[in-house]
């Protein structure tokens, strides 16, 4: 068998999966997608003083700015992944989500570390695709109307949400020798660039949810540790930021690169 047709094979695979399950994927994508934002909120609420404290000694920014700081991240984040689950407001939902990441990126420093920079970016790069769906449902239900402007958005925020995604695998790789990492690293970097280019789009997606997901709960098992341990806080917000890019990716499956991509252009061949 040939690469071609091993290829078309595998891209079949994955429309005849999305064909059966068209009704439930955005839900299961939307879910995961917001998984990270309700945890934080969860969070915030459960240990509201020492985020407030945190936020006090590392700005010096007094008590009340300092709780202003985790009611905002609290009421932002909840209320911003009801609305996409709910699928009201999708696109306030969305501002409102990205909002927070801008706002976090800033106060917890995340700007001068590489690794959750590049995992705050594909994050955001999950919500910009859920502000693209959000636009091919609001099209649909004005079918007929003159959309030229609107449909060159959406391709763009495809664009925008596909480049972005795959950053999470630049942090994942690692530049040793070691077989298991040269074996995740080749693996991630081959995907990273066939998603990002938009080849064979949805089938490269499909095969990241399920390496992603497997790496995720391999890797992130916060549940097999002691909740009072400092490694659970990090395992646990792991795990969930890495299920909203899977939820990301889901997304991507189901709606497909959009115009700018290698696989719309082989239609036009």
């Amino acid at each position: 068998m040939d690469r071609n047709s091993l290829l078309s094979k595998g891209e079949d695979f994955a429309d005849g999966i999305l064909r059966q399950t068209k009704h439930l994927l955005p839900h299961i994508a939307h879910l995961c997608l917001v998984g990270t934002f309700i945890e934080d909120g969860l969070r915030m609420f459960s240990q509201w003083g020492e985020q407030r404290d945190y936020m006090d000694s590392q700005w010096s920014c007094g008590w009340f700015l300092a709780t202003m700081f985790v009611l905002i991240n609290l009421v932002g984040q909840l209320g911003g992944a009801v609305l996409v689950i709910a699928r009201k407001y999708v696109e306030v939902a969305c501002g409102i989500l990205l909002g927070i990441i801008a706002i976090q990126t800033v106060a917890y420093s995340v700007l001068w570390d590489f690794r959750f920079l590049t995992r705050n970016m594909s994050l955001i790069g999950g919500v910009v695709l859920l502000l693209a769906e959000s636009r091919v449902e609001a099209r649909s239900r004005y079918a007929g109307l003159p959309s030229t402007g609107e449909n060159k958005l959406k391709e763009y925020l495809q664009l925008g949400g596909r480049l972005l995604l795959v950053l999470l695998f630049i942090s994942i790789l690692h530049l040793d020798f070691d077989a298991w990492n040269v074996v995740k690293n080749i693996i991630g970097a081959s995907m990273m660039i066939l998603v990002a280019i938009g080849f064979k789009t949805k089938m490269c997606s499909m095969l990241l949810v399920l390496w992603l997901t497997g790496l995720n709960f391999f890797y992130n098992a916060f549940w097999m540790i002691d909740s009072n341990r400092p490694m659970y806080d990090f395992l646990k917000y792991d795990f969930f930021q890495t299920l909203s890019i899977v939820g990301g990716l889901l997304l991507l499956v189901a709606l497909g690169p959009g115009g700018v991509s290698m696989d719309e252009h082989k239609k036009a061949w």
